[in-house]
């Protein structure tokens, strides 16, 4: 049977792995080319120091870079070794550090990565050049190690080339043959070559070949620091020329520093530099700004090196008798959010992209295309890395640059969950945003929105709430961040009174045309063939039955549909799937603005505003009504993510303001107040309410992730239904209950029972109604409710209890009353 013809355009750890994957799976026809020679192309790959460490803060980029490791291990190469397993040592000198390498430790424990953490001296015993008097402790990955890149691409190259694939250098790539909206080829310098799919892997040049076709990649080639100092004397003769290096990999994130051995001198990567984005165009394999290896090395800039140099000299005392031999600028790829960019291009079929992926998740990233290409989906979650995951704010140059720089400032800074983006920023405000402001909001951004977290005006409200005998905890330092106890006195106050939330940010489309209800069937779990005013919580499943996105759909009218979404990915896939008979997908979001009024005393404040009669009777749960409130038109839904009762109440933007004040001085004799994303969160999780890409993604199926009432077997076929007849989850979702009224965990935290590691958090808040911490995690799916486990929280550990799914008003007579 015949294979498509594929072509990968870059030589390097990327293309190369790809081209071994395809072949290994059959896809034979390949045919890899690169503007330089074989294999030392001058990309980023020729002189990338092969650091391979797996723990990450995303689960799926760990499990990436396992792979890689595994699979570079097993690779034979004449000169030898692909990948050598000295392990990794990050260090600690500060306790904020020292927090961190615990939360590491608990990403690796629950996600099998081998570890220790390491008193000073067990870490000087592994690493005999620190100080043990300079840190605190370490965390060593024995698995971790130094892949030797260029020997990993020609393994790789190797293989493939046996199975039938062609390797061709000097080759350069200036044009993308397309017809039809698909690919037919490229144009070389020397001639075309046909293709069916050609996969963009040129590393830091990726953004200047995308625009090729009409596509922005969202990278920055940026200059990083790398010297070699002289030879130490405790090293000579420890290393072979064949070895390399023995020790560790060791990182002193602290100063933004990484060291590896070379024989008996040391490498030193520096992160702690200024930002120095390079333009790429100027570059060339003559160039007269590079040095003469290739054009990706750039000359080495001592002013900058300084400070890690004394940071360097310090840890490592020996290291003051020599100096920095030599060194080099070498070109990497930053992106916005620190992640890789991967997909299909969704206007030239055929074209896909495979940028700004660094050694450690090569070989993962190039199994994940080779699935996607032949399976239709990958065997891991991939929103965090899809190509089209960027809000249009953010594929701008200015955006592009200013996060993409953040993202190198911040390499090896300790990330707090809730850490905001610096610039740029007030990028997209909703219409109560100057309202807001006068209320003293504490904005968070996200889509480059600025939503509330929570508002400095109802200071009062946690005063009469703690005078009243309400006890809020303390927290630590670290849960602290970013957070204020005013948001439990927002919660509190929505179950009690009445709140405002801006709910403007959630994104929203709107889907019309005479087959706009056929699509959406076939690609949502729910039922929507329901009458005009019905919405309906449905989800939208992959291929192999895992949870996409969860959606709101609300049916405006026989033939327009408006749909709460989670961001451009569910977009993109939706966007992937119009029929040729014409239905039209527009985002709304900015042109329209959202308030969520929700609390006991909703009603009261709506109902004397409006002709639409919003007793039960008159506009039942989930359902909506097109009227108005005073002159304005707004769309009412009967919906609440909080738990209360309440609506969704949508508007055009231009009357936003207007829609804000109306409902706040209306609201004044029922105790109204704004509330903030804190809130919300703590009253979602009270409620059971799950948040897609956080507490479920493609891994998980609707009846694990508990929300198989979402799924309506018996309707006509959907994406995904048939694989949900073959899956078989043997985890699910909990929600679990802190015993200790203090505790607070973010997410990400290990759970174990009777010491062993069992599951891990997704996502938490401290629930005012229970006055306890509430968590969710994936566990076994034969725990029981009330078997007691624990939770390592940095260097603490808390117990909790397994619970319902529904915390709070499990009959739903809130909601619905």
């Amino acid at each position: 049977m015949s294979t498509p013809k594929v072509v990968i355009v870059g030589a390097g750890i990327v293309g190369t792995s790809l081209a071994d994957e395809l072949t290994a799976r059959g896809w034979t026809d390949v045919t890899v080319v690169d503007r330089g020679p074989l294999f030392a192309t001058g990309g980023s790959t020729s002189h990338a120091p092969g650091l391979v460490f797996a723990t990450n803060p995303s689960k799926t980029m760990t499990e990436l870079a396992s792979y890689t490791c595994e699979k570079f291990s097993a690779l034979t190469h004449p000169d030898g070794w692909c990948f050598n397993h000295v392990g990794g040592l990050e260090v600690a000198t500060t306790d904020l550090r020292w927090d961190d390498l615990h939360r590491k430790a608990g990403w690796a424990e629950s996600r099998g990565v081998d570890y220790e953490l390491l008193t000073p001296a067990e870490c000087v015993a592994k690493y005999p050049l620190l100080d043990p008097d300079l840190i605190l402790g370490g965390l060593y990955t024995p698995r971790d190690g130094l892949a030797k890149a260029l020997r990993a691409v020609e393994a790789q190259a190797a293989r493939a080339t046996e199975r039938g694939a062609r390797f061709v250098g000097h080759q350069e790539v200036v044009d993308v043959i397309e017809s039809n909206g698909s690919i037919r080829g490229v144009r070389t310098t020397t001639g075309t070559l046909d293709a069916d799919i050609v996969v963009c892997c040129t590393g830091f040049w990726g953004r200047e070949f995308g625009r090729r076709v009409g596509l922005t990649i969202p990278l920055v080639p940026m200059a990083h620091q790398y010297a070699y100092t002289t030879p130490l004397a405790s090293r000579k003769g420890v290393n072979s020329a064949l070895a390399e290096a023995s020790l560790p990999i060791l990182r002193h994130q602290d100063q933004d520093l990484y060291y590896r051995e070379h024989g008996d001198r040391l490498g030193i990567g520096y992160y702690g530099h200024r930002p120095m984005p390079t333009d790429v165009s100027a570059l060339d394999h003559e160039s007269t700004i590079s040095l003469e290896e290739m054009p990706s090395k750039l000359m080495f800039t001592p002013d900058d090196f300084a400070q890690a140099w004394e940071q360097s000299t310090r840890l490592l005392p020996e290291l003051a008798g020599g100096k920095v031999e030599e060194g080099f600028n070498g070109i990497f790829s930053f992106t916005p959010d620190g992640h890789s960019v991967v997909g299909e291009h969704r206007e030239l079929h055929g074209f896909w992209v495979a940028e700004a992926v660094w050694v450690t998740h090569s070989a993962g990233i190039a199994r994940t295309v080779a699935e996607s290409m032949i399976d239709g989906t990958a065997s891991v979650d991939t929103h965090e890395f899809d190509l089209y995951r960027f809000e249009e704010a953010g594929l701008t140059d200015d955006a592009i640059l200013a996060t993409s720089s953040q993202s190198f400032v911040e390499v090896y800074d300790v990330i707090h969950p809730h850490d905001q983006r610096t610039a740029p920023r007030q990028v997209r405000t909703s219409p109560f945003y100057d309202r807001q402001v006068e209320l003293g909001a504490e904005f968070w951004e996200a889509g480059f929105w600025e939503r509330p977290a929570w508002f400095e005006a109802n200071q009062g409200l946690l005063d009469d709430l703690v005078a009243g005998g309400f006890g809020i905890p303390e927290r630590d330092s670290w849960s602290a961040r970013h957070y204020s106890p005013i948001s439990v006195a927002e919660a509190a106050h929505t179950r009690n009174h009445v709140a405002l939330y801006d709910m403007t940010p959630l994104t929203r489309y709107e889907l019309s045309g005479p087959r706009a209800l056929d699509l959406l069937q076939q690609l949502t779990t729910n039922n929507l063939d329901k009458s005009v005013g019905s919405v309906t919580y449905t989800l939208m499943l992959d291929e192999k039955g895992g949870v996409r996105s969860d959606l709101t759909v609300a049916r405006l009218a026989d033939d327009v549909f408006q749909v709460g979404a989670n961001g451009p990915v569910d977009f993109d896939w939706i966007a992937r799937h119009l029929p040729a008979e014409p239905v039209t997908l527009r985002d709304i979001t900015g042109a329209t603005s959202c308030l969520g009024l929700w609390g006991p005393s909703a009603r009261e404040v709506l109902a004397p505003l409006t002709p639409t009669d919003l007793t039960n009777e008159g506009l039942k749960y989930f359902r909506c009504v097109q009227t108005t409130i005073g002159p304005i038109p707004v769309t009412l839904m009967r919906v609440s993510y909080v738990g209360e009762l309440g609506w969704e109440i949508y508007t055009g933007a231009e009357y936003g303001r207007g829609l804000w004040d109306l409902l706040m001085t209306a609201g004044q004799e029922h105790r109204i107040i704004p509330a903030g994303r804190i809130a919300f969160n703590a009253l979602r999780i009270e409620k059971g309410y799950r948040s897609a890409g956080t507490d479920m993604t493609t891994e998980h199926t609707p009846d694990a992730a508990g929300l198989g009432f979402a799924v309506r077997m018996g309707k006509d076929d959907f994406v995904g239904k048939s694989a949900l007849t073959e899956r078989v989850s043997t985890t699910r979702l909990r929600t679990l209950r802190f015993t200790d009224p203090a505790a607070v965990v973010l997410g990400k935290e290990p759970v174990s029972v009777a010491g062993a590691v069992i599951g891990y958090v997704t996502s938490a808040g401290w629930s005012p109604t229970l006055r306890a911490c509430l968590a969710y995690a994936w566990l076994p799916a034969d725990l029981e409710d009330g078997v007691e486990v624990s939770v390592a929280y940095q260097r603490t550990t808390y117990h909790a209890v397994l619970g319902p799914d529904v915390s709070v008003d499990p009959a739903m007579s809130r909601i619905r009353k």
